[in-house]
């Protein structure tokens, strides 16, 4: 069944990016490619990732990102062009609340397999220049979601997401993004994650299992760039249901 498809297929090289007076590496600003390309278990050739250990890697080869997005964000951001959101598919079709961790799809010669929501970082608000960018997309919910490579092969924008595999326990990319980053003292969700820890990267169950436990995780870092950069966190309690803003 074809769920979705890839509009276009972006890729981009490590550039220095200015933040509150000092430089940063990122490889968040990409460009469209045309024509097939390779997808290998780390990704698509050619792109490349400023900060290895939190992004890129086996679990995180590729970002999806819904172009249905684009028009919500055009309200506050204007008019903007994929790839804005450093995404290296844009696609149509299937947004956060579609996508059930575990899913499986073809697209192309490829298979690809939801794995984990982003979680947006300061250098998002660095590429675009708007300081509070970060927290914007995480209180939104149109983060976007990353995928694993269970059989590297080639694709192409145009190409159709065909669902092969949804798991039955259903927790998706929007809900995990919700509980993890958003509604925070939702402990009843954190545990009814925890169900399935297979399905979260073993950092993440460990966060919620010192959640329970009464220690709420510090975002300040990730989401300003420092604690000099910002509060440490200025996400507000949202109610269930609320995360998910779509065009």
């Amino acid at each position: 069944m074809t769920a979705g498809r890839v509009l276009v297929v972006s890729t981009g090289v490590v550039r220095p990016l200015p933040w509150h007076g000092r430089t940063v590496a990122s490889g968040i600003g990409k460009s469209p490619v045309h024509g097939p390309v390779e997808v290998t278990r780390l990704g698509v050739t050619g792109d490349e990732q400023g900060d290895r250990k939190h992004h890129g890697g086996p679990d995180k080869a590729l970002l999806l990102y819904p172009v249905e997005h684009y028009r919500a964000w055009a309200r506050l951001l204007g008019h903007l062009t994929p790839p804005a959101f450093g995404e290296n598919l844009t696609i149509s079709g299937i947004v956060e609340d579609d996508a059930v961790l575990g899913s499986v799809y073809a697209v192309g010669t490829a298979v690809l397999q939801v794995t984990q929501p982003r979680r947006p970082c300061y250098k998002l608000a660095a590429h675009h220049g708007i300081a509070d960018l970060a927290v914007l997309t995480q209180r939104s919910g149109r983060t976007g979601f990353y995928c694993r490579v269970l059989r590297p092969g080639r694709l192409e924008a145009g190409d159709g997401l065909d669902l092969l595999f949804s798991p039955g326990h259903g927790i998706t990319a929007a809900e995990a993004h919700r509980v993890l980053n958003v509604d925070r003292a939702d402990l009843a969700a954190a545990r009814r994650l925890l169900d399935h820890p297979e399905v979260l990267p073993d950092s993440w169950a460990g966060l919620l299992r010192k959640r329970l436990d009464g220690q709420l995780d510090d975002q300040g870092e990730r989401l300003h760039g420092s604690a000099s950069t910002g509060p440490a966190d200025t996400e507000p309690a949202v109610p269930p249901g609320t995360t998910k803003e779509t065009a």
